[in-house]
């Protein structure tokens, strides 16, 4: 871990995140003093550039600092990522010479929280389609109506991403915007009590004639898959920055396993710790091994994002491929270093029994394991014929 990493998150401030990440769960609250530190630190404007005020990281380091970041409390480092994804958006886009966006940029310097309103129930076509509906108001705003689920950061947000379809013209068209907590035509259900993830609080939000003014409508895109860049760098953040998660909560499950290990002993073998158990080490090396075959892909994918590598059609196949595999493999490992720590991780209030409820939330966002293999499976072998 590189030394502006560890300035910027420091290990007595993931301490701090970490004892405060029980209590959160415990009384399914929304992370607060967590947010107030994050921000003082500098570390929602991480991807605006130093001339704006930021740090003016890549995505490669601020997937190093989610990772970190999710190894002291992961429901944080979730939330937090949707504020990141539409800062690494505007980046993104920046880089490759699009600034529609840079106000997004100067915005979260200024102190302004992001949050992302697009999942809506039903609507297994995410990005290239949309439930909710999209109507025109002749200035070039729109009026957005409909319901959407797993908006993060429901207690904190100032600015929500949203986007609708708009039917009134002869080929209807995908319409993103933003709107601010001031804007009228909106209600935050209080319905986030879930088996994990707690302090994310993901509530649903139902957009009811919400408007979005023309200079934060953004983009006009037609229904079903297109190329633009838009799209591509929503997936790129989307997936990376929710595969930097569940590495750290895997490395962090991992490091428990270890400890645990160290300090448990066995009456049958004479008093040692079960870190001198055959069956035990064999578990942990299992577990070890997964964890590090993660790492380097999590890097790459990011460093080649930065870097404006052209990987073509296979772009987002690797970037389905990381987050699935990310999310799948801190299962594997938290499961593995549940059956070595003993009954006691069984306990409420145990981090261990906390990270396993916590990782089950992996296999519902997107894209999920069904899409990502379809996804894969077509950029190999091509699509299933008629």
């Amino acid at each position: 871990m590189s030394v502006e990493l560890k300035e910027l998150l420091p290990d007595e401030l993931l301490e701090r995140f970490r004892d405060r990440a029980r209590g959160y769960d415990e009384r399914n609250e929304f992370f607060h003093e967590d947010l107030a530190e994050l921000k003082s630190a500098g570390y929602l404007a991480m991807f605006a550039s130093t001339d704006d005020g930021g740090l003016g990281f890549g995505l490669e380091k601020v997937a190093a600092a989610q990772r970190r970041l999710a190894t002291a409390a992961p429901a944080t480092a979730l939330a937090i990522n949707m504020h990141l994804v539409w800062t690494g958006v505007a980046h993104l886009l920046a880089v490759r010479g699009d600034d529609s966006l840079h106000y997004v940029l100067t915005e979260a310097v200024a102190g302004e929280v992001f949050a992302f309103g697009n999942s809506e129930a039903g609507n297994d076509q995410v990005l290239f389609d949309s439930n909710t509906v999209a109507v025109p108001l002749g200035d070039g705003g729109y009026s957005f109506t409909g319901t959407k689920i797993f908006t993060s950061l429901s207690p904190a947000w100032t600015r929500l991403g949203i986007f609708g379809k708009d039917s009134t013209a002869e080929e209807p068209v995908l319409v993103h915007g933003f709107i601010t907590r001031e804007t009228p035509g909106y209600t935050i259900k209080d319905d986030w009590n879930t088996l994990g993830m707690r302090a994310s609080q993901s509530n649903t939000t139902v957009l009811d004639g919400a408007v979005a003014p023309a200079e934060r409508v953004f983009r006009k895109l037609p229904v079903g898959p297109n190329a633009d860049p838009l799209i591509f760098a929503i997936f790129a953040c989307f997936e990376t920055l929710l595969a930097a998660v569940y590495t750290g909560l895997g490395e962090r499950a991992l490091q428990i396993g270890v400890a645990t290990v160290h300090k448990r002993t066995s009456k049958k073998n004479g008093g040692k710790s079960y870190a001198q158990d055959p069956d035990i080490r064999w578990r942990i090396a299992d577990a070890a091994m997964a964890m590090e075959g993660l790492y380097p892909q999590l890097e790459s994918v990011a460093r080649d994002v930065d870097q404006l590598v052209d990987h073509g059609g296979m772009w987002f196949p690797k970037l389905v491929g990381l987050k699935v595999r990310a999310t799948e493999t801190a299962r594997t490992v938290v499961d593995l270093i549940i059956r070595v720590s003993g009954g006691g991780s069984y306990f409420a209030g145990n981090e261990l029994g906390r990270l396993y409820r916590d990782v089950l939330a992996g296999m519902f966002q997107p894209s999920d394991d069904e899409s990502a293999h379809s996804t894969i499976a077509n950029a190999w072998l091509g699509p299933i014929e008629p």
